[in-house]
């Protein structure tokens, strides 16, 4: 089965569809805790549940698995980075 972005974003949270593109922008796990009002600890389980979701085992390969299925549309990075 070919999975589409559409599909792709559809198995992801609005959260951690907040967090990856977050993560995506190079924000730490600290700054996204702050900025999201939530623990640090609460960060780092929404990336386990994305690298398990989109099947990688790091950072490095989330960006890649996002990028390469356009799940977040680099535009929508370019208008993050300037707001942060």
């Amino acid at each position: 089965m070919v999975k589409t972005a559409k599909h792709m974003r559809s198995i992801l949270s609005c959260r951690e569809l907040e967090i990856l593109k977050l993560i995506m922008s190079e924000y730490t796990t600290s700054e996204i805790a702050k900025k999201l009002c939530v623990s640090p600890e609460t960060i780092k389980t929404h990336r386990k549940h994305l690298f398990q979701k989109l099947n990688v085992r790091n950072v490095a390969g989330l960006v890649r698995r996002a990028f390469e299925n356009q799940i977040i549309p680099t535009g929508k990075l370019k208008k993050l980075a300037a707001v942060a």
